[in-house]
């Protein structure tokens, strides 16, 4: 194994962390709510206009709204008429790591967060972070302690304490109240909602009000956890897009003449992955036999925590018996080449890629199962590098 980051296949991408990805975009975002502070380049792709002029500032988020499903389906839609241009997510490109990046404006190098399933040496076991839940053998074999304080976990503030006006953050009921929600938008006004058309209801009353100026930052999962289930280029996934966007035309009159810039993004987009480019770990025991921790991660780019005596014999091991499907590059040489994000990385972020990362060639994943977990399948998945997961649209508008 080489101390070299894996050559790109033709459909792969990395993350653009120097003036077109959403490191940039929430750069731009933040200096024009009068944070002065330049830790990434901003966003190199034209505006209507300076950011920081308009009274309000909306970033509406459409988690797994990739570039590629708006331009298969989005034709005759107010979305693709407003596209200002294309941007990239992170690395991985998950909801876990990216929309940390959206709520602090840190890449994942810095915020430490780095897919679905962490290992937390502070925790001393595997968690899945947005729930925050352990991720044990169940029924549970032993007492487990309370989770350290979250400063320990997290280590990124949300940025909205920073801005020089008052912030709005809009969310799903079932999430809104969530132990990660609470503490990376703590500095913000919470709003819940419940439905698309109450999100977009929510977001014009908020822009409309009086007041202070003010930045809303709204969220929408619907479209994620749909493409998840049926996949996310099929006739659901079309239609919810032409619904997201009836609210968007609406949301627009609603807004006119309130002095409101609206972006609209996401975190990532989507591939399908059939049953049979699945690798479930149980099919290779020697493998599992090697590992300290269950895998980590996502799916589509999971973390290994190999017991050193048995490194040489598990990158022989996935070479030989799965590189068909995947690449295996040691973690801390992905960590160097910037994949996570430029810059000092978060000291604790070697502790949460593991000793090896394995990352999916086309559209192939690897799941392991502990006993007691729900078995599941997604026929949509993310966190790879495949344009389609890498690739989301910046939208804009003025009103």
């Amino acid at each position: 194994m080489t101390d070299r980051a894996p050559t790109l296949e033709s459909d792969e991408m990395l993350p653009d962390y120097a003036g077109r990805g959403l490191v940039n975009l929430m750069q731009s975002v933040a200096a024009a709510c009068g944070v002065r502070a330049a830790r990434y380049p901003p966003l190199t792709l034209a505006l209507p206009r300076a950011l920081g002029e308009a009274r309000n500032l909306l970033l509406l988020v459409i988690d797994g709204m990739g570039e590629a499903l708006l331009q298969q389906a989005g034709h005759g839609t107010q979305l693709l008429a407003h596209l200002v241009g294309t941007l990239t997510s992170v690395f991985p490109s998950t909801t876990a790591a990216a929309v940390t990046t959206l709520l602090t404006g840190f890449a994942p190098a810095q915020h430490g967060l780095t897919g679905w399933h962490i290992h937390f040496a502070e925790a001393g076991s595997v968690l899945a972070v947005l729930p925050l839940t352990r991720r044990v053998v169940r029924p549970y074999q032993c007492e487990w302690p309370a989770l350290p304080p979250l400063k320990d976990l997290f280590h990124c503030r949300g940025l909205f304490g920073a801005l020089d006006r008052r912030s709005h953050v809009v969310s799903p009921e079932a999430i809104a109240d969530s132990v990660f929600n609470r503490f990376h938008t703590r500095d913000a006004q919470s709003h819940a909602y419940s439905g698309r058309d109450a999100l977009f209801d929510c977001v014009a009353e908020i822009a409309r009000g009086g007041g202070r100026r003010k930045y809303i930052y709204a969220y929408y999962d619907g479209l994620d956890s749909l493409s998840h289930r049926v996949g996310a280029y099929g006739d659901a996934a079309a239609t919810e897009l032409r619904q997201l966007d009836a609210g968007f035309a609406r949301l627009l009159q609603r807004i006119e003449g309130s002095d409101t810039i609206v972006l609209v993004t996401a975190d990532h987009g989507f591939i399908d992955s059939p049953e049979a480019r699945g690798i479930d770990l149980a099919e290779h025991p020697e493998l599992s036999a090697m590992l300290a921790q269950p895998l980590c991660g996502e799916p589509r780019a999971a973390y290994c925590y190999v017991e050193p005596r048995h490194s040489d014999a598990f990158e022989d091991y996935v070479t030989r018996r799965l590189g068909h499907a995947l690449r295996c590059v040691r973690s801390d040489v992905l960590v160097r080449s910037g994949w996570f994000g430029p810059g000092v990385p978060n000291s604790r972020l070697a502790g949460r890629v593991g000793t090896h990362t394995l990352v999916m060639r086309d559209n192939w994943t690897i799941r392991d199962w502990l006993e007691g977990e729900r078995r599941y399948r997604q026929i949509g998945v993310h966190g790879g590098l495949s344009q389609r997961e890498m690739q989301v649209p910046l939208i804009a508008a003025h009103r």
